[in-house]
């Protein structure tokens, strides 16, 4: 399969208030955010968003830093599904566009369609940042 997950740090987080004495969530102080699954591909195409064949809604979009295009993120329309996704153009290659996933769908793909083979054989296998 063409899918390559990208390493990411683990942040430390603390809650605020357990430290300042109110009831928190149960975490204990130091306790490590544990992060979802990432996994990024990079797609030739002239269009940013790709039919992947789950259903999404846009959320936000950002300018970034030493880049012209906007990133925009997503997120899946699926009732108690938590994935994300982030879309960008590269700014040295325009024709190409990187798909950034974050977690697992916690359902069947909702709709089918057609052009799977077309997307496949135009991804690649993106390196972590």
């Amino acid at each position: 399969m063409l899918l390559s997950q990208i390493s990411g740090s683990v942040s430390g987080s603390i809650n605020v208030t357990d430290q300042l004495g109110g009831s928190g969530n149960g975490k204990k102080k130091g306790e490590k955010k544990v992060r979802k699954p990432r996994y990024a591909f990079q797609t030739r195409s002239q269009v940013d968003i790709l039919d992947d064949g789950y259903r999404w809604r846009k959320y936000g979009q950002k300018a970034v830093k030493n880049n012209k295009f906007p990133r925009s993120y997503y997120r899946c329309t699926h009732q108690g599904c938590n994935v994300k996704k982030q879309v960008q153009r590269l700014t040295k290659d325009e024709g190409v566009v990187v798909t950034t996933y974050e977690g697992v769908h916690t359902h069947p793909i909702e709709k089918t369609t057609d052009n799977f083979e077309h997307i496949l054989s135009q991804m690649q296998i993106y390196t972590p940042f």
